[in-house]
């Protein structure tokens, strides 16, 4: 098997439009050149520039117009799930306030998977949260065990869609994760979440379960902020 093949046409012709839309080569509103004209620029085929940009349009970047040239779509407000997991692999381009977005997106979901999981499958739950006793004291240790027990929760829930939305961020999670366990607070907090979420599933509580996901969610916004603001 060859580990390093090169990018397929319609991969680099797909990578290459999104790019040129968010550095505003293409900006929204615009329009995209002629097809010919376009494939030339990017050094590939007519069938394989159409190719990538009737993909595209299936995600919402472009709206293709039959004898018209394709619109450049406002990705944040026509785009769906498979522009999100794009926008997270190109984080030069994110808007300062993303991640806060993203937490609080999770403050909204958190809950109601974990609730559900505690109530659908409080053992397994309960058998992965007992592993946080033997957590590393270290950033990296802390975002791979958070990545994990939400994917978890998420899968225990019996609703696929949440663990979809996930796993639209896996890399970048950890990546952010990281940045936001760097903090002892934020893994002390953390630590003392998984506790306390431990007990309420052993109890069978799955309403203090879902209690205590909200409060750390709200915190976490917080602790973010804060890292990210200094006094």
């Amino acid at each position: 098997m060859n580990w390093n093949a090169p990018q397929k046409p319609n991969d680099y012709a797909e990578q290459a439009l999104i790019t040129a839309v968010l550095d505003h080569t293409f900006p929204p509103g615009s329009t995209l050149p002629g097809e010919r004209t376009l494939a030339a620029d990017l050094g590939v085929t007519r069938p394989t520039l159409r190719e990538a940009i009737q993909r595209l349009a299936r995600d919402g970047w472009f709206t293709v117009r039959q004898g018209k040239p394709t619109a450049v779509n406002d990705f944040w407000r026509d785009g769906g799930l498979n522009v999100l997991n794009t926008l997270v692999k190109h984080s030069d381009h994110l808007p300062p306030n993303f991640i806060t977005h993203l937490l609080e997106l999770r403050l909204h979901l958190a809950p109601a998977y974990t609730r559900a999981a505690v109530a659908q499958a409080g053992a397994q739950v309960a058998d992965f949260l007992a592993g946080h006793v033997d957590l590393a004291d270290t950033a990296v240790a802390y975002a791979s065990y958070d990545w994990h027990l939400h994917r978890r929760l998420t899968r225990l829930s019996d609703n696929p869609i949440f663990t979809l939305i996930l796993n639209g961020f896996v890399g970048f999670y950890q990546e952010m994760a990281q940045l936001y366990f760097a903090p002892p607070p934020a893994r002390a907090r953390s630590r003392q979440f998984y506790a306390d979420l431990l007990t309420a599933v052993r109890a069978n509580e799955a309403d203090e379960a879902e209690r205590l996901t909200r409060v750390v969610m709200q915190e976490s916004i917080q602790l973010w902020q804060a890292n990210e603001n200094p006094r």
